[in-house]
């Protein structure tokens, strides 16, 4: 192996070490899935600050504006920001969950609000959430250390999920918020190295010019972002997770402020992307163009990977085990030993499942894709939370408006898997929204929303009439 060879596993042994020192030791069963510290304190607004951003700055959020800026110009850079409005969102919907209810996590509130099936239905769908999470955020990752499939590669994403799981085994979300302030350092830091090196291109060539059918394709994605902001939040333990961690006001302000840091971050990231269009470089922006600009750019770049991936990762982990032995169970009291021993299986678990559909490449070009597209359609099959969390002070709105909200959602995402994966054409032409290869799936989320919402609010109308039949007979009786 040569001097350049060595220099990324040289990259992920300091980092290793660095994450290494920033591991708390032994900490109590409530550390482990709340958080706090060792003298029960709550997290400071900047360290929450810090680790909501970073959750969301992961190396698949990274590598997909660089993309989608390499495509459609800064509309694409724009369209992808659009998601983290995600933050205030669910920042203020849990805001008004945990200060008019009192509630102390979103499957409490679920159970107090449509029940116990219901609670677990929206269980399942974060499940997916997190199972993607594991492989997609390993996958670029790896892909930085060799070509898919080399011994490299999986070499790399070997190490990076024992390691990542190692420490959250050990500390679970205490573990992850420790490092996750270290984390969100280490990529501004990288962030600002990375800019260095792109300005002087960008400069000398300027923004590069896209035809107005690819920018108008950037914008409708924008689209699709904002309507799936309504519903996608709800759906990510790693975010939500951090919701009840501190008090309302700060958690409130805390998520506002993440969401303006990350998603400038995002954004300024999709500078990867527009210089790959500008100098018309092919390929993954984020490997053609730091191997253009030299093997410093593209260290730099590795380790960036590795600091978004690994705080994602230990999220996903410790987001994992409190699904599994906490919230299924809707157990909010005291965390016994027994519990804590479950939410550490649950973490082994889910990374080696997790990791699975990396194995798709052994699998054929058409049985490989199916599969990671199979477990990509989450935004859109979640669609329904929207009006499930944001029209939940509807007082009369229970079990019906559940179920006619979140099943035509999840109808819809089924859909969108056959049309993507299988390549069958089954909704109509006149869905589409928009131009480019996403008004399908915008004119999708719209009309689906849209659906949702009626379908909450004819649920909420039901026990109305109800009422007013039962109220007949005892007039008459009058």
């Amino acid at each position: 192996m040569t001097i350049a060879g060595k220099l990324p596993w040289i990259v992920l042994a300091g980092y290793c070490a660095l994450v290494w020192r920033l591991m708390p030791g032994r900490i109590s069963p409530n550390q482990f899935f709340d958080g706090k510290s060792e003298s029960s304190k709550e997290p400071r607004l900047w360290l929450l600050v810090a680790s909501v951003a970073i959750t969301w700055i992961f190396a698949k959020s990274i590598a997909n504006v660089a993309s989608l800026a390499g495509i459609f110009g800064v509309s694409g850079g724009i369209g992808y920001a659009f998601y983290y409005f995600s933050f205030i969102v669910a920042g203020v919907a849990i805001y008004f969950i945990r200060t008019r209810g009192g509630h102390t996590s979103l499957s409490g509130f679920l159970v107090s609000k449509y029940g116990t099936l219901r609670a677990k239905l929206f269980l399942l769908a974060m499940g997916i959430r997190l199972f993607n999470e594991v492989w997609s955020n390993t996958k670029v990752v790896a892909l930085f250390f060799g070509d898919e499939g080399s011994g490299a590669y999986w070499l790399a994403a070997a190490i990076v999920t024992a390691f990542t799981v190692y420490y959250s085994w050990r500390g679970g979300l205490r573990s992850s918020l420790l490092t996750d302030g270290a984390q969100m350092l280490m990529a501004a830091i990288l962030l600002g190295v990375v800019l260095a090196f792109l300005w002087p291109g960008l400069a000398e060539r300027g923004f590069p010019d896209v035809s107005r059918g690819l920018s108008m394709a950037g914008w409708t994605f924008g689209g699709l972002a904002l309507v799936q902001v309504l519903s996608y939040p709800f759906h990510d333990p790693v975010m939500t997770d951090r919701a009840f961690i501190t008090s309302p006001k700060v958690m409130l302000k805390g998520f506002i402020i993440a969401g303006v840091l990350a998603g400038g971050f995002i954004f300024i990231y999709s500078g990867v992307g527009l210089y790959s269009l500008s100098f018309e470089l092919t390929g993954n922006p984020s490997i053609s163009v730091p191997v253009m600009l030299g093997l410093p750019v593209l260290l730099v770049l590795n380790a960036l990977m590795l600091t978004s991936a690994g705080s994602t990762l230990d999220s996903t982990f410790s987001s994992s085990a409190k699904l599994v032995a906490r919230d299924w169970r809707n157990d909010r009291g005291e965390v016994l030993a027994p519990v804590l021993r479950r939410g550490r299986w649950i973490i082994i678990t889910i990374a080696v499942l997790g990791n699975l559909p990396l194995l798709s490449i052994y699998m054929g070009d058409q049985v490989g894709p199916a599969i990671i597209a199979a477990t990509t359609i989450s935004g859109t099959m979640v669609m329904g939370l929207a009006p499930i969390f944001l029209l939940s002070f509807i007082k009369t709105a229970g079990k019906l408006s559940f179920h006619l909200a979140f099943w035509p959602g999840l109808v819809f995402g089924v859909i969108m898997t056959l049309e993507g994966a299988v390549g069958w054409t089954i909704l109509p032409g006149w869905v589409d929204i928009g131009t480019g290869r996403y008004a399908d799936d915008f004119g999708i989320n719209v009309y689906g929303v849209m659906l949702c919402t009626a379908g909450y609010l004819t649920g909420a109308l039901v026990p109305l009439f109800r009422k007013d039949t039962a109220a007949e007979p005892v007039i008459a009786a009058r």
